[in-house]
C-alpha cells in the first residue's frame, strides 16, 4: 500500500552501477535474448572503436563453452593510469563508472560507436563476474569485477610485448528471462562478418567452442563485396555492378566531417531492402541517413528518366516506392557525436547526416548517371516497370474494392471466434487441418482463443502474383480474420487479436505450412512481426509414462534424459506426430493453456538473414533450393515419410 506521507526518507538515491541492476532494460533493451546479445555487441563496439581510429587491425570474439565471452583487441590497451581528477586507476573507472570514457571529446577517437563509460561498464554490472587484461608498456594489467564491484586491484600479472585490450565476461543469470545466458551464436557471428565487410583493413576471428566451430573473416572488397555476398542467392536485374559512393561532407562545427559510403545495386525481387550502419553500428530502425539517401534518389531519378525520355511529360513522376522497387543499398556514415534514438542505438535522430548523406548522393549519383547512359536508363526502365505496375494494381484495387474482403465485415465460416475484444488476452490459433482444428476448438478457452483452420498449405506469398493472393480462400480467411487487411490496406490499429499463434504438426509438412504463414506475413504484413504479435506453438514430441507418472518432452534429448533415469523401470512411449493424435485435453495441456505451454516468439532481429531464408526455402530458384537441402541433409535426425 502506498503510504500517505512522502518526503525525502522516501527518495533512494542509486549509487555506482546500482541503477543498471534495477533497470537493465533500459540499458541493453531486454532482458531477453537480445539484451544479451546486445550485451557482447557493446564490448565489441568498444573493439571496432580502436580499428576505427587506425590502432587495431584484428579482433577475436570467443563463446566459451560457460556461456562466458571474450572480445580481444589488439589496440593500444586501456588506460591504466592514476586519473588526475578522479584519483583512481583510470581502467577502473571506464569499468564501473557509468559516464567515463575516452569518447566524449576528440582527442582519443575522432569518431566511436560504442561509449566506454556507458557500454563497458553497463556489461559489468549485468555480468556475474567480468576480468580485464590490458597489453600496454610492456606490462600485462589485470582487473576481476563481480556485478560491477572491483574484486581486486588494478595488479601487474605479466610482461609482454603486445598492445590491447582483453575483456572476458559471464552473463549474470539472475538478470535474464529463465536464467537463459547463452547467446546468440549465429547472430554474434553474423555481425562480426558484417563488421568485416565495412572495414577492409580489419581481420576478424570467431569461435564458438560450443559446437568447436571457428571462422574468420577478411573481406577486402568492402561494401561491393557486402553487396554480392547478399546477392548470393539473388539474380542482378538492371545493372552489372553496384554503383558506388564515397565522399566527405563537412558542417558548421569545426573541424567536424561525415564520411559517407554507399553502394547500391537493383535486383529481380519486387521488396527494397536499404542495411544502414553509423559509426560500424547496425541502425537496423534506419534514421536520418537513410532517409537523406531516399530523398536524393528519388529526386535524381525523376530528373534523369526525364532528361532521358523514359518518363515522358504526360507521364507522372515515380513515386518512392517506384523508384526502391528491388533496391539493394548498404550506406555507412562515420560521423563525430551521433545521436541515437534509444540505448540500443538502432536508429540515427542526427539531422546533419540527412544533409550530409543527400548532399553526397546527389553529387555522385550525378556523375554516374552522366557518366553511364545506359546503364542508368536500365535503372529508370526498370523504376518505369514498377511506376506501370503500381497504377495497374491501384486499378485492379479500385474496380474490385466493393466486392474484395477489404470491405467485407463477415468472419470466415471456419473462424471459431473468441468472446473477449481485448488485445492483451485475444488470441488467434491458425491450426493446420480442420482435424486439427476440431480439437482446438474442444481445447481452447473460449473467452479470449480463437481458432482458424488451414485446409491444407496456402499459397506461397513470395512466387504468387497479389492480386492472385486476394482471391485465394486460405490467405483471405487469414487477413479477414486479423482485420488488417493486407499490403497497401494493412492497418495494424484493426488488429483483433493480441497474438497471432501458427499451430501445426511437428514434421516436415507442418513445417512447411509454417513456412508458409510466415512468409506471408513477412511480404504483406510485416509489422505484425516487427511489432512481436506472431508466435509459433510447441506441441510435444512425445508421451512418456512411468508407472502412475507421465511427461510431455519436446525433444530427444529430453527423452534420453529420461530413459536414462528410468533404464530400470517399465516405460511406454507415444509419439506425435500430428495436433489430431492427441486428444482436446491433451492438446489443451500441452500446447495451449497459458500455463503450461510453450510458445516461440518471431523476431525480426536480423531482417536479411530471414529474407534470405525465404528466397532459398520459397523463392524461383530450385537448384539454390536443392543445394541447401544436399548441404544440410547431414543434420536431420529425423525424417517422417
Amino acid at each position: 500500500m502506498v503510504e500517505k506521507t512522502y518526503s525525502g526518507n522516501d527518495i533512494k538515491v542509486l549509487k555506482g552501477l546500482e541503477p543498471v541492476r534495477l533497470r537493465p532494460g533500459m540499458y541493453i533493451g531486454s532482458t531477453g535474448k537480445t539484451g544479451l546479445n546486445h550485451m557482447v555487441y557493446e564490448i565489441i563496439d568498444n573493439a571496432i572503436d580502436e580499428h576505427v581510429n587506425g590502432f587495431c587491425d584484428t579482433i577475436r570474439v570467443t563463446l566459451n563453452e560457460d556461456d562466458s565471452i571474450e572480445v580481444e583487441d589488439n589496440g593500444r590497451g586501456i588506460p591504466v593510469d592514476i586519473h588526475p581528477t578522479e584519483n583512481k586507476n583510470t581502467l577502473e573507472l571506464v569499468m564501473t563508472s557509468l559516464h567515463a570514457g575516452g569518447k566524449f571529446d576528440k582527442k582519443a577517437y575522432k569518431v566511436s560507436g560504442g561509449l566506454h563509460g556507458v557500454g563497458a561498464s553497463v556489461v559489468n554490472a549485468l555480468s556475474e563476474y567480468m576480468e580485464v587484461k590490458v597489453y600496454r608498456d610492456g606490462k600485462i594489467y589485470y582487473q576481476k569485477y563481480a556485478k560491477g564491484v572491483p574484486q581486486t586491484d588494478v595488479i601487474v600479472i605479466g610482461e609482454t610485448d603486445k598492445t590491447g585490450t582483453v575483456v572476458k565476461f559471464l552473463p549474470d543469470k539472475e538478470i535474464f528471462d529463465d536464467g537463459d545466458i547463452t547467446v546468440e551464436s549465429r547472430l554474434i557471428e553474423n555481425r562480426l562478418k558484417e563488421i568485416a565487410f565495412l572495414n577492409p583493413n580489419l581481420k576478424v576471428i570467431f569461435e564458438d567452442r560450443k559446437r568447436d566451430y571457428r571462422q574468420e573473416f577478411h573481406f577486402q572488397g568492402g561494401l561491393n563485396e557486402f553487396i554480392n555476398y547478399i546477392l548470393k542467392r539473388r539474380k542482378m536485374n538492371s545493372i552489372s555492378e553496384p554503383v558506388y559512393m564515397y565522399g566527405s561532407y563537412q558542417y558548421s562545427k569545426v573541424e567536424s566531417e561525415i564520411q559517407v559510403e554507399i553502394a547500391f545495386v537493383y535486383t529481380d525481387s519486387e521488396e527494397s531492402n536499404v542495411i544502414s550502419f553509423v559509426n560500424n553500428i547496425r541502425t537496423i530502425d534506419g534514421g536520418e541517413h537513410e532517409s537523406g539517401f531516399k530523398q536524393a534518389l528519388t529526386r535524381l531519378s525523376n530528373e534523369y528518366a526525364r532528361k532521358y525520355n523514359v518518363l515522358k511529360e504526360k507521364d507522372e513522376n515515380f513515386s518512392g516506392e517506384d523508384v526502391r522497387e528491388g533496391l539493394l543499398a548498404i550506406i555507412h556514415i562515420k560521423m563525430p557525436n551521433p545521436v541515437f534514438e534509444g540505448q540500443t542505438k538502432g536508429r540515427l535522430g542526427s539531422k546533419v547526416a540527412r544533409e550530409a548523406v543527400n548532399q553526397i548522393t546527389t553529387e555522385k549519383l550525378s556523375l554516374y548517371f552522366d557518366a553511364n547512359i545506359k546503364e542508368a536508363k536500365n535503372i529508370f526502365e526498370r523504376m518505369f516497370l514498377a511506376y506501370k505496375k503500381r497504377l495497374a494494381a491501384k486499378r485492379a484495387r479500385d474496380s474490385i474494392k466493393r466486392k474484395t474482403i477489404f470491405e467485407n465485415t463477415t468472419l470466415p465460416g471456419k473462424l471459431a471466434d473468441c468472446t473477449s475484444r481485448d488485445l492483451n488476452e485475444s488470441e488467434l490459433f491458425i491450426v493446420e487441418g480442420d482435424s486439427a482444428g476440431g480439437n482446438a476448438k474442444q481445447a481452447r478457452d473460449r473467452m479470449y482463443q480463437a481458432i482458424l483452420p488451414l485446409r491444407g498449405k496456402i499459397l506461397n506469398a513470395e512466387k504468387t502474383d497479389f492480386l492472385k493472393l486476394l482471391k485465394n480462400e486460405q490467405v483471405s480467411n487469414i487477413f479477414t480474420a486479423l482485420g488488417t487487411g493486407i499490403g497497401d490496406e494493412f492497418n495494424l490499429s484493426k488488429l483483433r487479436y493480441g497474438k497471432i499463434i501458427i499451430m501445426t504438426d511437428a514434421d516436415v509438412d507442418g513445417a512447411h505450412i509454417r513456412t508458409l504463414v510466415l512468409t506471408l506475413f513477412h511480404k504483406y504484413m510485416r509489422s505484425l512481426i516487427e511489432e512481436g504479435y506472431v508466435y509459433i506453438a510447441q506441441p510435444p514430441l512425445y508421451r512418456f509414462e512411468v508407472g502412475k507418472q507421465h511427461f510431455y518432452l519436446y525433444s530427444d534429448d529430453e527423452l534420453e534424459e529420461l530413459k536414462k533415469k528410468y533404464g530400470d523401470k517399465k516405460w511406454r512411449l507415444q509419439r506425435y506426430k500430428g495436433l489430431g493424435e492427441m486428444n482436446p485435453d491433451q492438446l489443451r495441456e500441452t500446447t495451449m493453456d497459458r500455463e503450461t505451454r510453450k510458445l516461440v516468439k518471431i523476431k525480426m532481429e536480423d531482417l536479411e538473414m530471414a529474407e534470405e531464408m525465404i528466397e532459398i526455402l520459397m523463392g524461383y530458384d530450385p537448384s539454390v533450393r536443392r543445394e541447401f537441402i544436399e548441404s544440410n541433409a547431414n543434420k536431420v535426425k529425423e525424417l517422417d515419410i
